[in-house]
């Protein structure tokens, strides 16, 4: 699908945690349309556009769910936050992003996130169950302390609801274990450390990942002696940070690769 530039409707702005709010707009259904696991830029000023992922797999019900992390120390975070609580129209261009659900695949998933990062494999969840993914599909949310899980109730409903999922949430800090429901298992450290110590075989997998390139690429190398095939995982950081070798061979350590400043989205510094 080719971006098109449009203007949505603010339908509401909702805050989930002091950091974390969440946005739905509404626009014309065929406009809007994108597959699971694309993003969006958003229109601050003629200079800048900022890129949010889609929380949402598309339903034709006219509607974007956006989930934004709020930097008050950060300009234009801050500048985000005004002009979505008080504008009642913002200019959008659409779809964006070839890291989506293969709808195609019944091999199982794994999804990791970090912070924000949620907001896609939320929307690829969605168009996965909607899709009647046969699983098992595995969800990694990975923060830095507990009250960053701002939709944990979801996750807990669809691993309630959802016998072939199942979802680990990892907490940087270490604090005090929270309980588990049923088809919950919580980790407590950095996620590619606990993928390193929980996570079995992937190579019959489709890995998809969110998150920072550095996130992103020490969770490939902690997965690649699993069997992780370089031809079933997907992330957007390869677009804007690509690695080569992806997988590093193992006395051939890949070549780090430099952030270009402005060239993350909102979930990415998670």
């Amino acid at each position: 699908m080719t971006p098109k530039t449009l203007t949505c409707h603010v339908e509401s702005v909702e805050d989930l945690t002091t950091d974390v709010f969440r946005v739905h707009l509404a626009g014309r259904r065929e406009a809007i349309a994108h597959a699971p696991g694309q993003y969006l830029e958003l229109k601050l000023d003629e200079e800048i556009w900022v890129p949010f992922s889609i929380a949402n797999a598309h339903v034709d019900d006219g509607i974007i769910e956006l989930h934004v992390q709020h930097w008050p120390e950060r300009s234009n975070s801050a500048r985000l936050r005004e002009i979505l609580v008080q504008a009642a129209q913002l200019t959008v261009r659409l779809p964006n992003g070839g890291c989506v659900l293969d709808t195609h695949s019944r091999r199982p998933l794994t999804l990791i996130a970090a912070g924000t990062g949620f907001a896609q494999m939320k929307a690829i969840v969605e168009a996965a169950l909607a899709n009647d993914h046969p699983g098992p599909i595995r969800l990694w949310w990975a923060v830095k302390s507990p009250r960053d899980l701002y939709l944990e109730s979801l996750a807990l409903e669809w691993a309630a609801t959802h016998a072939h999922l199942d979802v680990h949430t990892v907490v940087e800090d270490s604090e005090p274990a929270l309980s588990a429901p049923a088809g919950v298992t919580r980790h407590i450290g950095r996620i590619d450390e606990v993928l390193a110590e929980y996570h079995g075989d992937v190579s019959g997998d489709d890995v998809y990942l969110s998150g920072s390139p550095g996130m992103v690429y020490a969770c490939i190398d902690t997965l690649a002696p699993l069997g992780l095939d370089p031809e079933r995982v997907f992330s957007d950081v390869f677009a804007y940070a690509p690695r080569v070798p992806l997988i590093p061979l193992p006395d051939d350590p890949a070549e780090s690769v430099p952030l270009a400043p402005g060239e993350r989205r909102a979930e990415d510094d998670a």
